[in-house]
């Protein structure tokens, strides 16, 4: 049997794992990560106390693929990490992932801010072509890569399955693909008010729509920002009904100081019994 914890940011969920004997394999992360079969989730991560104030996250997306950041999930260790009492007695924590550590903090009971380094480069214009059509969006790396198509009416048609998951694994995005992310940039910041957007999101290594995506909101702020569209502070609607908050100080359209602050919530906690792991083949290619 292995102990986990159900948690959840803003609507994206995943199962954690608290410094277990040895790392999961590619198959169990795949099979815990199954829904209807098994836990489900959109991924998995590790995570074990590094030295005072600090936590190491190793994280697996549902297929079993290591990916170097999950920022939704960093808030979500990072929650996990407080309860467990792992911060500094002034409440600082350092979570280290495979793309660098990050600074968190609580700004609530189940609310997390994590600061987020500079963009290593500005979201590049970029035109894409699926089936003959030639979409125009933004490629931004944060961690991970993203594409980040305007919709410039409402989001709730925006073709997220279908154009989603022909650009995820486009050739124009190198072998390893792209997380695409469809934004609608609403209301501009006011005096005494942030900037709105919504946005959606297919991630590649879940292979489908999640309910939100930390990286996803932030490289659609730095496509708005870029695009003259947005400015700072910003709130992001997400499918799973959350708002997440980037702060921060952009120079140009781009951000050289940001944060991503929103829910992060411990669902329940467990054991993962060997039947979790025991999935039937496909009944048909």
């Amino acid at each position: 049997m292995t102990p986990f914890y159900k948690v959840s940011g803003a609507g994206n969920d995943f199962i954690a794992l608290v410094e277990p004997p040895a790392a999961p394999s590619t198959g169990e992360v795949r099979a815990w990560c199954r829904r209807g079969l098994s836990l489900g989730a959109d991924g998995l991560f590790l995570l074990e106390r590094a030295g005072p104030g600090a936590a190491r996250m190793t994280y697996w997306n549902a297929d079993g693929g290591k990916a170097a950041l999950c920022l939704n999930g960093t808030r979500c260790a990072a929650r996990l990490a407080f309860e467990l009492g792992w911060a500094e007695a002034d409440g600082r924590l350092t979570v280290e992932t495979g793309a660098g550590p990050f600074s968190a903090r609580r700004l609530g009971p189940a609310e997390i801010l994590v600061e987020v380094p500079p963009l290593a480069a500005a979201p590049e214009a970029r035109e894409v072509e699926v089936d003959g059509r030639r979409h125009r969006g933004w490629a931004v790396t944060v961690g991970v890569p993203h594409f980040v198509l305007e919709q410039p009416d409402s989001i709730a048609d925006a073709p997220v399955a279908t154009l989603g998951g022909a650009l995820r694994r486009h050739p124009a995005f190198g072998a390893g693909g792209t997380n695409v992310d469809f934004a609608h940039f609403g209301a501009p910041a006011g005096i005494d008010r942030p900037a709105r957007l919504e946005v959606r999101s297919f991630e590649r290594g879940v292979e489908a729509e999640t309910l939100a995506c930390g990286t996803g909101v932030l490289a659609a702020v730095a496509a708005g920002l870029a695009a003259g569209r947005l400015a700072l502070p910003a709130e992001a609607a997400t499918r799973g009904g959350f708002v997440l908050t980037v702060d921060g100080e952009a120079d140009g359209g781009l951000p050289r100081r940001w944060s991503l602050a929103g829910d992060a919530r411990i669902v329940a906690r467990g054991e993962i019994s060997p039947g979790a792991s025991a999935l039937p083949a496909a009944p048909w290619a």
